[in-house]
């Protein structure tokens, strides 16, 4: 199929746009939504409102193409051809399992498109997939819903558990839950689903839960997981002292844990005793591991663990840069499937910066590239190249080859001008200085302050 000439000025002038867009053909068409909405839902059916349908007025609104589905809506009224009702109802009682497999089936292809590319990132722990596992609660919403307009106290629509893959920067599994103020470890036993053997799960204190480390022991994975101090375990050896990091002194022990059922296990503890305190005021950080000090040692293992920030850096660039959590949606399952179409659109970037990593190297799309600008370009592109190119031109993504995909993508991350979505870090922070306020006095005028300091002597 030839490409008509504003799709190739467009793969000139803004090829990651059209890298999001030939993405979203590929693996997201019209067919494959469908048909996963079809296999996975056991409440709701479909009559005149398609799946695809809802998905593509959430995405424009993740994207901030439009700032609320109503907006959306609006521009695509006469190809939906039902009220604005019927999508809030579709959307208010879609099932979570919908939205959760559709964001592992697309991880799967993503990755695997990563993959043929050969751009993953390096390796954490070399012969063991590292996985980081989190959990996130969306924000408070609007009192929209009539059981909230007498309350004073904020909506919280839902949770979640993330696990992320640091090789794909890719969110890869997510759990999602209805209930705002569920305990994160009352969801764990879900995750058993998503460990396979060789896995090894990087995890904060809130998943210090005895079966939950036991259960992915017994799945030939391991985990690498802060110590919460209500977990008790046995020391089975004195402290050792390892070595020094740049962030404390190392020590290790053996411990031997017992779970509910009388089961028992020997594991590694890793204590850094930090050189500063930590924000919550704790001088030392405790670590559990299963793996074999053959495969990691110590010091290797506190290294390992604070890599976890970078699936807190995941949640704060889906709030930053996309419109993960939609105030206006009070609804749970409408709210929880916004944030899942935004671990989605986080995921088709990540092939976008894996192209770009293949392209321009790891190194320099890391430290100089910014997933902001990346975003803002698409925001701002996107629903005018839909506008601009007839629908019938994209479909030649979904037929591609693999092979020949994959090189498309290489060709458009060539045309990429780096130096457009370049980083600007800014210094460091200036201590803010002790401010005063009075009663009787509660605003300042900007303008005679400025005044002020330019008539000062």
């Amino acid at each position: 199929m030839e490409l008509s000439e504003i799709l190739q000025k467009f793969m000139q002038r803004s090829p990651i746009p059209v890298m999001v867009r030939a993405l979203l053909e590929r693996v997201l068409s019209v067919e494959r939504l469908d048909a996963c909405f079809e296999r996975v839902t056991k409440k709701q059916y479909t009559r005149d409102l398609l799946f695809s349908a809802v998905f593509e007025l959430m995405s424009m609104v993740v994207l901030k193409a439009f700032p609320s589905v109503n907006a959306a809506y609006q521009t695509r009224k006469a190809s939906i051809g039902v009220s604005i009702t019927s999508v809030y109802n579709k959307l208010n009682g879609l099932e979570t399992q919908v939205a959760a497999t559709l964001v592992q089936d697309t991880a799967q292809e993503f990755g695997n498109l990563i993959t043929q590319m050969d751009a993953a990132c390096q390796a954490l722990l070399p012969g063991y997939r590292v996985k980081m596992l989190d959990g996130n609660c969306l924000a408070a919403t609007q009192h929209r819903l009539a059981v909230l307009r007498d309350k004073g106290a904020g909506a919280l629509p839902g949770k979640s558990l993330v696990i992320y893959d640091p090789a794909l920067e890719m969110a890869i599994n997510v759990l999602p839950c209805e209930d705002g103020h569920a305990q994160e470890r009352s969801l764990l036993e879900s995750i058993q689903e998503c460990v396979q053997a060789n896995d090894v799960f990087i995890m904060d204190r809130n998943f210090c839960v005895r079966s939950h480390l036991f259960r992915i022991a017994s799945k030939r994975g391991y985990f690498i997981c802060r110590h919460h101090k209500q977990m008790p375990y046995k020391a089975l050896s004195e402290l050792e002292k390892i070595g020094k990091t740049e962030t404390g002194t190392v020590y290790e022990q053996w411990i031997e844990v017992t779970d509910e059922d009388g089961q028992t296990a020997v594991w590694r503890s890793i204590t850094i005793r930090l050189n500063k305190v930590t924000r919550d005021g704790d001088k030392e950080l405790v670590i559990l591991t299963n793996l074999a000090k053959e495969v990691a040692n110590a010091i290797k293992i506190g290294e390992l663990y604070r890599k976890r920030w970078t699936i807190e850096t995941m949640f704060q660039e889906l709030e930053a840069h996309l419109q993960s959590e939609i105030n206006t949606l009070g609804y749970p399952q409408a709210a929880l499937f916004g944030f899942c179409v935004a671990l989605i659109a986080y995921n088709v970037m990540a092939v976008v910066k894996a192209a770009l990593r293949q392209v321009h190297g790891e190194e320099k799309i890391r430290n100089d590239v910014s997933g902001y600008y990346i975003a803002g370009e698409i925001s701002r592109t996107h629903e005018g190249m839909n506008i601009a190119i007839d629908s019938s031109q994209w479909t030649v993504f979904q037929t591609m080859t693999q092979q020949i995909f994959v090189a498309a993508l290489l060709q458009l991350a060539q045309n990429v001008q780096l130096n457009k979505y370049k980083k600007h870090r800014r210094g460091p922070k200036l201590e803010a200085p002790v401010r005063t306020s009075s009663k009787n006095k509660p605003h300042v005028s900007t303008a005679r302050l400025l005044l002020a300091v330019r008539n000062s002597p």
